[in-house]
């Protein structure tokens, strides 16, 4: 599914799973503008069960882009579980994931490659995490995982605030190849639309002041 950007939301359909059953709910802003692209990538599902359930890749189209990609900075905050759930949350820090372009107009961020934080650093939903098993609680390679969302800033020649953001795919687990499509799900209005909106409710309170009472 293909959303005009400048600002757009795509998200995990409802009731997606990962191939083994799990739930999973994801959710990522992309926001492009002269050259760059800022992404968030959001971890909705509360109190998740398995690892299988955390956010490892995403991926995704843009049209207009002009050269490979760099990868200007990143961050999430560290949380570790542990044993029965208890958690200890940590600094705010690089997410650890890389950046590729498979092919032409193609990124790919990746904790799981070769150079990534992974397995460590998968982002987790909210807790608590009482349903956590021994894939998340206490899991040493697994921990410390980033606590519900990671930031991530590109620079990408030839991308505009016209560029349309297309083919999102979120993975998860430590596995990869564990996909699920994403769909635009909501566009911030343009300062355009904006304006009408607000020169719309300025109109109606002048016409509310001139009826007689």
């Amino acid at each position: 599914m293909t959303a005009h950007a400048g600002t757009v939301t795509f998200q995990t359909a409802p009731g997606a799973t990962e191939s083994g059953g799990g739930a999973v709910n994801a959710k990522a802003v992309i926001t492009t503008s002269a050259g760059q692209v800022g992404i968030t990538l959001t971890n909705l599902l509360p109190n998740p069960t398995d690892v299988a359930q955390l956010l490892s890749d995403f991926s995704f189209t843009l049209s207009g882009a002009t050269s490979g990609p760099s990868l200007l900075s990143s961050s999430g905050q560290e949380i570790t579980i542990a044993s029965g759930g208890g958690t200890t949350l940590g600094n705010t820090v690089a997410a650890g994931w890389i950046l590729s372009s498979p092919s032409t107009g193609t990124y790919l961020l990746n904790d799981l490659g070769a150079g990534g934080a992974g397995p460590a650093h998968l982002i987790i939903g909210p807790g608590p995490y009482t349903s956590a098993n021994g894939s998340i609680a206490g899991n040493g390679p697994h921990n410390p995982f980033l606590n519900g969302s990671a930031t991530f800033t590109l620079n990408i020649a030839g991308v505009t605030t016209d560029t349309t953001v297309s083919n999102v795919v979120f993975s998860f687990g430590t596995t990869s190849g564990n996909n699920v499509p994403g769909g635009p799900n909501s566009t911030i209005p343009e300062p355009v639309s904006l304006s009408l909106v607000g020169g719309g409710l300025l109109a109606l309170g002048l016409l509310r002041k001139r009826m007689p009472r």
